[in-house]
């Protein structure tokens, strides 16, 4: 699979949001001028932190531009994977004034909602000195404790801070409850990563190749300095992204990059595709760590983070990578007073992407919108007035019907599980199979694909999420499909799929899809659930998992695995990724199966075509549980 990075322009949305457009001379010159004479909300500086092992960390302090001697602020501590900051080109002023991009949009709004800003590169990116080698380590979690002790000590701070970021900002967000901290008062994590093994980099014990091989690209570049990667993810020339970025920004007492050449000169780049390639299973070691993925994932912490009693704001989407399974593994697990949006969103929530809606659709709530919901979150607990009693409540957002709700409980009250069985001729009928015969035999296709644009591709670059018309690739699945709904039906929850197979190969990836289809023929792709063929094995009864998952739980780790018997029938049972969506009146409903998707993820077996015999009968009667309501 290729690691060549593609033409994107989501995260340069969130990281660079420029724009490269011809200026007329005068234009130049009253941006300048209106440059010169403004006045920013806030002031920055750029400072090393020396941690207690020496290694220096770059922070960005921002704080508001009118604050006076005496004053004091809560700060908000965002500590990056990506940069923390951008060294500004030639025209980057210019731009910024006439309203074509701001890389400080988000520290002055911090600024104006009267906080504190510190922003800090992670140990071994950015400007900062010392090693990464893994994400979230123990080392890395440590160095935001020391950070911490540094903003309080501070005259302007009033002692509280809260961490927050999303997608790997998430997870340090998370994770710097384990310090307990008394100053770290309120944590916010945007599509963040619960378990990462599990629900990101290898759901169901799929390897998602081209996300991994694809950070690795990305993060490597960005730790060498290298802007152009910048260029190639947008189609733009290198020449035009250094007119408005040169890099990561400097320290202020590094004007000529001295040091942070040092510190790039001293780290070791990491082989995140080999070290990819060589995990199968979720207790497999990355790399020479000595620690495996799930050591470094939040769900491991939960004693630490539970001690600490620190208020969460939690968001996630539906069609986003697995982060609203994430999100409510840690609802259902976590002690700690929770507050949870699952939206209809791409990672990063600025996309629309309720399936249902035309893409480009403006995202409600909108940005701006959504980041004061954050500001009042922290408001509550951060600011001087006496904190809130905490609260526990999830809200959501029905696909199709484009309505939020909010619950207490999960799955929300009203539901039932409703049994789908296949059936002759692709159909999926509420009744079950009589006949002690009847299956049906596929052959994997190795080009069936969710497109570029999948919940898998936008955790990375953040672009919207668009699936198309699934008819035409539809041919390429095995299908089973309802009659025609007779009323509006509601399904939230976590789809259950159980298959009653038997495999050519002793190895294999079993994908299924949940789907739409309109009385048009139109094909809505809903959600999808993933399970690697050695996995099979329902965790015997009594053996829990570390945290709550919905459906069936199987450890996925390499002692528990068990190749298929070729030509021999085998139960496979999983959950599908929760969602919650309307059924229109006269749609129907479709269950798709396929053995691989050749948009992200690795094939399995690595040689052979594994030819599927899918069971439909009263001895083996495969079939989908969905949580369902209808609508009057």
């Amino acid at each position: 699979m290729t690691t060549e990075p593609k033409k994107r322009t989501g995260c340069l949305r969130k990281a660079v949001k420029f724009v490269v457009v011809p200026l007329l001379a005068l234009l130049v010159i009253a941006a300048t001028i209106l440059t010169l004479t403004s006045r920013s909300p806030a002031t920055r500086e750029s400072v090393y932190l020396t941690m207690s092992d020496g290694t220096e960390i770059a922070a960005d302090v921002w704080l508001p531009a009118d604050l006076r001697e005496g004053d004091e602020v809560p700060t908000v501590l965002r500590a990056v994977r990506y940069w923390r900051g951008y060294e500004p080109g030639p025209m980057t002023a210019i731009f910024r004034t006439l309203g074509l991009m701001d890389f400080d949009a988000e520290h002055t709004r911090w600024a104006e909602a009267g906080y504190a800003h510190v922003v800090v590169d992670v140990r071994g990116s950015g400007a900062s000195f010392g090693q990464w080698e893994i994400p979230w380590s123990p080392q890395e979690i440590a160095d935001l404790g020391e950070v911490v002790d540094w903003i309080v000590a501070q005259p302007w701070s009033n002692g509280r801070v809260g961490t927050y970021g999303f997608s790997y900002d998430g997870n340090t967000a998370e994770m710097a409850a384990t310090l307990n901290h008394p100053a770290v008062k309120a944590i916010v994590t945007q599509y963040g990563d619960f378990d990462g093994y599990r629900y990101l980099l290898w759901p169901g014990g799929v390897y998602n190749q081209w996300f991994l091989e694809s950070w690795d690209e990305f993060t490597g570049r960005l730790d060498v300095n290298d802007v152009s990667i910048f260029a190639e993810l947008a189609g733009e020339s290198p020449d035009n992204i250094r007119q408005v970025m040169s890099g990561v920004r400097l320290t202020d007492d590094d004007p000529d990059g001295v040091r942070l050449a040092e510190a790039i000169a001293s780290r070791s780049q990491v082989d995140l595709s080999h070290i990819g390639q060589a995990i199968e299973y979720r207790d497999d070691e990355w790399g020479a760590t000595g620690m495996t993925l799930g050591d470094v994932s939040p769900y491991s912490a939960q004693a630490a983070i539970e001690r600490s009693g620190v208020p969460m704001y939690v968001w996630a989407s539906f069609m986003d990578n697995a982060s609203a399974e994430d999100a409510f593994s840690r609802f259902l697990t976590f002690s700690n007073p929770q507050k949870l949006i699952i939206g209809p969103w791409n990672h990063g929530g600025d996309e629309h992407a309720d399936p249902f809606l035309p893409a480009g659709t403006a995202t409600d709530p909108s940005p701006d919108e959504q980041f004061q919901m954050v500001v009042d979150f922290f408001d509550a607990y951060l600011k001087d007035e006496p904190a809130p009693e905490p609260t526990w409540d999830i809200t959501y957002y029905t696909l199709g019907e484009g309505v939020w709700k909010t619950t207490d409980t999960w799955p929300p009250a009203g539901l039932e599980s409703r049994t789908w069985y296949f059936g002759e001729a692709g159909s999926l009928t509420a009744e079950a199979p009589t006949a002690e015969t009847g299956a049906d035999e596929y052959a994997v296709d190795w080009t069936a694909t969710t497109g570029e644009a999948n919940r898998w591709h936008t955790g990375l670059f953040m672009d919207d999420v668009i699936y198309p018309d699934r008819a035409e690739e539809s041919e390429k699945l095995l299908t089973y499909t309802t009659p025609p709904m007779e009323t509006d039906v509601e399904i939230t929850g976590s789809p259950i799929v159980t298959l009653h197979v038997a495999s050519t190969e002793e190895d294999g990836a079993f994908h299924v899809y949940l789907e739409d289809v309109g009385p048009d023929g139109r094909v809505t792709y809903l959600t999808e659930g993933i399970l690697r063929a050695v996995h099979r094995e329902v965790a015997d009864e009594g053996e829990e998992s570390e945290y709550v998952v919905q459906g069936p739980y199987r450890s996925l780790e390499r002692a528990d695995a068990t190749p298929l018997v070729p030509g021999d029938v085998t139960e496979i049972s999983f959950s599908l990724y929760t969602t919650s969506v309307l059924i229109k009146e006269g749609h129907r409903l479709r269950v798709a199966v396929a053995g691989h998707d050749a948009s992200v993820f690795a094939r399995y077996p690595a040689e052979g075509t594994p030819v599927l015999t899918v069971q439909r009968n009263s001895l083996y009667p495969s079939h989908i549980e969905l949580p369902m309501k209808t609508r009057e």
